[in-house]
């Protein structure tokens, strides 16, 4: 499974984080049902965003800064590192061999304005629109790079340097010094950490167009079967709106953290589906921990039970319904009511059952309080 981690420009928001808890949890239960699961995770570390805001330290500085403020926020969320994260800037001879392999089958051109600017040739792949299921003439265009392209949809897959650019910014090629174009860092780091066909290709849902189109493109045009299967987590509201950053409502990270405990933040970015959108509403935070403390206090009630054991079938079949994780919450909430029945009426058997059920669902959810993941006080803030 490859998914397209952070792009390292700013304080990372609820929104990264509710992305990388979605594929956490499909790789908990693909490992929960005996799949060997290899996870990678990019981090794209140079792009145009990161240098223009690098304007009080150097951008591999701002990068390099922002990574940690993103793997600290995992790490509390107890969000598994990946197999691999790869950055981009250390897979730049992988880029530049599948920008030669385009070239070469007549999918990419050079610029002839002198710029080193490399483009993809979208009238030359008849399949491009496959993944979102639209044509280029229903597409806005690519809104990048210049005159010197054949055709607005053109999408740029590597930059020439620019004199307003810092010199460490760029890096040689056959065609000139530059960096590479944003999507062409996934197909290259894909194929080379899962090879040129792999099961899983993940991301949000605004990803899809164009990046991800994008990717499918170049990936196929190059001679690579690529991604069997394309998921898409929803996006993040607040208060009904999207969240960004021109809106004025972006929620970051430690925003959240600082609020409550990181065992209810994973909790409530757990409760919708993974492809639905999330709205972050005023008292989402407080919903989610009164739901969570039903759950420690049965917990509590039941005391040692033992071990978790295998979870309820329903629990199962909602999990393994495209991680239908409401469907499973409800399970686990009706295992706690009759758990807390079995102990009014003094059914020890009955409920020290439903305990080690209940164990085994937070197991399988990244939320057991008991386990030694949130047992390590070290993993980072807001635990």
């Amino acid at each position: 499974m490859y998914v397209c981690g952070p792009t390292v420009q700013s304080e990372p928001h609820i929104g990264h984080l509710r992305s990388a808890l979605v594929y956490d949890l499909w790789t908990r239960w693909f490992s929960y049902r005996g799949y060997q699961v290899t996870m990678i995770r990019n981090v794209t570390d140079i792009d145009d965003k990161i240098v223009e805001k690098a304007t009080d330290e150097p951008w591999w500085a701002l990068a390099s800064r922002v990574e940690r403020l993103f793997h600290d926020a995992t790490r509390a969320l107890r969000i598994q590192p990946p197999a691999l994260e790869p950055r981009a800037t250390g897979d730049i001879p992988a880029m530049i061999a599948l920008i030669s392999r385009l070239i070469e089958r007549g999918h990419a051109y050079v610029a002839d304005d002198g710029s080193g600017d490399v483009y993809f040739d979208v009238a030359s792949w008849p399949e491009y629109g496959a993944l979102t299921r639209q044509s280029p003439d229903d597409m806005e265009s690519s809104g990048e790079g210049s005159a010197a392209k054949r055709s607005a949809h053109d999408f740029a897959l590597w930059k020439g340097h620019k004199e307003s650019e810092p010199e460490t910014a760029q890096w040689p090629a056959p065609w000139g010094a530059g960096r590479p174009g944003w999507h062409l860092e996934c197909s290259a780091m894909s194929a080379r950490y899962l090879g040129p066909e792999f099961d899983i290709h993940g991301g949000g849902l605004d990803l899809r167009f164009p990046h991800h189109e994008n990717e499918l493109a170049q990936s196929r045009a190059a001679g690579d079967p690529f991604a069997r299967c394309w998921v898409h987590s929803g996006l993040v509201k607040v208060g009904g709106q999207k969240m960004s950053k021109s809106l004025g409502n972006s929620i970051l990270t430690s925003d959240w953290l600082d609020r409550a405990p990181a065992v209810v933040v994973r909790y409530a970015l757990s409760t919708a589906h993974y492809r639905s959108d999330i709205d972050l509403h005023d008292g989402v935070l407080d919903e989610a921990a009164s739901a969570f403390e039903r759950i420690t206090g049965f917990m509590d009630r039941a005391g040692s039970a033992g071990e978790p054991s295998n979870v309820p079938d329903a629990f199962a079949e909602a999990m393994d319904d495209d991680l239908s994780i409401p469907q499973a919450l409800a399970v686990m909430h009706d295992t706690v009511r009759l758990g807390n029945q079995a102990l009014d009426s003094g059914d020890s058997d009955a409920a020290r059952t439903a305990a080690a059920q209940v164990r085994g669902m937070l197991d399988c959810l990244g939320l057991n309080p008991e386990s030694d993941e949130w047992k390590d006080s070290g993993a980072g803030p807001g635990v």
